[in-house]
């Protein structure tokens, strides 16, 4: 019934017999729900509760082996080579420098800009010029996670590189305020997607034993960033309409990002969550996770020995009630509103230490001491640089919290000499080596991969939002006697101390998969 009855008989049961099996196949997927994978697609079955809490009682030294970290690599082949996933993380870096260039595009050019298009002495324009660009971050931070989980994270890298070439050269053509503007806003939305995207690619395609090293890649290339732009920058004052050139200077490492980006390894977790949809008939059957080509990048980054031994590792950590997509409900009030919490909290205490607001008062201090603009500039930034490379150092070896911890105490110390050039050098020294880089890394760490994404955009929105607010309130602290200013940023840097004692745990030597089962946060999760 409901077939044509023009059609033989063989072959209208040869169709009516398909099309039941099809719709047998397609039930049992849905109603499995992710419980069992495709032995089709992939040799690795999940581990059930009761399995992952009998394991996780043993790495927590109930039974077993007690340290969890053996557990991370390949059993009997040791750490696997870190040469291999170096090229990725370069190219990734890219984009942070970009953001760095960018931050600091506008210090030296400000003024020179304001000359040739004709708002010169309007602080409302010079305003805008800065602050579109925030505002174009904090909207291209908010759709980043789901950017990055719909088409990948190399594509994402190169989706915003096109913004940024856009964006940089019509501020290069601009000819009045309305186009460099609007250049500035499309500058904004490409450097809001690249540090969630970039944090995330990094820590997926690290080994465990190198990606606190790989992760302060991203701050060591920022501070390179706004070095270059301090320096590219200088001539600005004497040459006239150098500072086009410093915007068509931008161009340049944005295409390189695009074009390496396509040589480069995909996310091999964002490989094994994806979800497609392949439609047989009036069906779809859902295919979640693209495994072959997950060990395939799983060997160009760690190498051979050790692509069974990670794809067990993610099969284990992979939760059986995770194939839906992540709901944002879940995000804001759910079950993963805790760590979602901690995360945005550690940004914006990140921003409430007082960094931008020393960079600000860093100018007034330096001529007080008879220091000129351009060498202040570029001694913040090279000191800035030099933390960020001890962070690099040290990262693995101390881990995140020892770091955080020591760089907020290393800030309080400063305050014994707030008003001098080396109190504010020490303050810089201190954010570098820790609160700068780690925060990034941390929650790209203490996110399960199903909402890591997703996580991260909402964490940095909520960065954005309050280097935003901090910014239009600086004018307040300023009016300030400086010491004041200075000792309400060392109270709050002291409770910030505190706070990351209780809420952050150790993340550092251990696998994702470990760290998504919960096992990094002090308080019940």
């Amino acid at each position: 019934a409901g077939f044509p009855p023009t059609l033989p008989p063989e072959i209208l049961l040869f169709i009516k017999s398909g099309w039941q099996v099809q719709l047998r196949i397609s039930l049992l997927h849905l109603n499995m729900r992710g419980r069992q994978r495709d032995n089709i697609h992939t040799p690795y079955k999940r581990a059930s509760s009761r399995d992952r809490l009998n394991a996780q009682d043993r790495e927590d030294g109930l039974g077993g082996n007690p340290n969890p970290v053996q557990n991370n690599t390949g059993k009997g082949y040791g750490n696997p080579p870190w040469i291999r996933s170096l090229p990725h993380v370069i190219v990734a870096a890219f984009s942070s420098f970009l953001f760095g260039y960018h931050l600091g595009v506008v210090n030296d050019t400000l003024e020179s800009i304001s000359l040739d298009l004709s708002f010169h002495g309007d602080t409302m324009a010079e305003g805008l010029v800065v602050s579109t660009c925030l505002g174009g971050a904090f909207i291209g931070s908010t759709v980043s996670g789901w950017i990055a989980d719909g088409i990948g994270r190399r594509r994402a890298f190169q989706l915003c590189a096109i913004p940024l070439i856009i964006g940089a050269s019509m501020s290069a053509t601009a000819n009045g305020l309305g186009g460099m503007l609007f250049g500035r806003f499309l500058v904004g939305t490409g450097m809001g997607v690249t540090p969630p995207v970039a944090a995330l690619y990094i820590t997926e395609v690290s080994p465990a034993f190198v990606r606190g090293t790989y992760g302060s890649f991203t701050q060591i290339a920022t501070c390179l960033g706004l070095i270059a732009s301090f320096f590219i920058g200088i001539p600005a004052k004497d040459v006239p309409r150098w500072w086009r050139v410093c915007f068509w200077v931008s161009t340049v490492p944005a295409a390189l990002l695009a074009l390496l980006m396509e040589f480069c390894a995909e996310s091999p977790h964002w490989l094994l969550k994806v979800i497609t949809y392949n439609i047989f008939l009036f069906f779809d059957i859902i295919q979640r996770g693209r495994s072959a080509e997950a060990e395939a990048e799983f060997g160009k980054l760690l190498g051979g020995l050790h692509v069974k031994s990670s794809m067990a590792e993610f099969s284990k950590s992979d939760r059986a009630d995770e194939v839906e997509s992540v709901k944002l409900s879940e995000l804001l009030y759910g079950r993963h509103f805790r760590v979602v919490f901690i995360g945005s909290a550690l940004l914006a205490l990140q921003q409430l230490s007082g960094i931008n607001a020393v960079f600000y008062f860093s100018s007034t201090v330096f001529k007080s001491g008879g220091v000129p603009s351009d060498i202040a500039n570029m001694s913040v930034g090279v000191v800035n640089l030099s933390g960020s490379i001890v962070a690099m150092v040290l990262m693995d070896k101390l881990g995140r919290k020892g770091l955080l911890l020591g760089s907020f105490m290393g800030m309080v110390c400063s305050s014994v000499v707030y008003l001098s050039v080396g109190g504010v050098l020490l303050f810089v020294l201190s954010f570098a080596m820790g609160v700068g880089p780690v925060p990034g890394l941390l929650l790209s760490e203490i996110f399960p991969s199903r909402i890591r994404a997703k996580a991260m955009a909402i964490c940095m929105a909520v960065h954005w939002v309050n280097a935003e607010s901090l910014s239009s309130t600086f004018g307040a602290i300023c009016s300030w006697e400086l010491g004041c200013g200075f000792m309400l940023l060392i109270s709050w840097t002291l409770l910030v101390e505190f706070w990351c004692e209780i809420c952050i745990g150790r993340t550092h030597s251990r696998s994702l998969g470990y760290n998504e089962q919960g096992n990094i946060l002090p308080l019940p999760y």
